[in-house]
């Protein structure tokens, strides 16, 4: 019986997940069942964490804020601020408001003052 050559389309199949885990270490980028699992993994992962980078930035921004808004008075919180800010109509967002504390805190300054008043 004659030897039957196999078709190129599962090899190039396998390439191509082969290039996709090709900076892993070790089994999880040389063995196409293990490559596949960490593959799925890995996509998982990602998708989370493009989630979970939205949340924790607006942390960080509301961490900025407060901490420069209670340098300038004792009694003023970043609660207080941002409900006067919406009471005002004052649309700001969170990151703008963090890139203004860090750059320039007087403008900050200004602005509470300007909404206490």
């Amino acid at each position: 019986m004659t030897r039957i050559r196999r078709g190129y389309i599962a090899r190039r199949r396998r390439t191509k997940i082969c290039l996709f885990a090709s900076s892993f270490r070790g089994a999880h980028s040389r063995l196409i069942r293990t490559i596949i699992q960490q593959k799925i993994r890995a996509l998982v992962s990602a998708h989370r964490d493009r989630n979970r980078k939205k949340r924790y930035f607006r942390r960080l921004w509301i961490t900025r804020i407060n901490a420069v808004i209670r340098e300038n008075r004792v009694f003023y919180s970043y609660s207080n601020f941002i409900n006067d800010l919406y009471k005002r109509q004052l649309l700001l967002n969170r990151k703008i408001l963090a890139q203004i504390a860090i750059s320039n805190r007087n403008c900050l300054y200004m602005i509470s003052n300007e909404i206490i008043k």
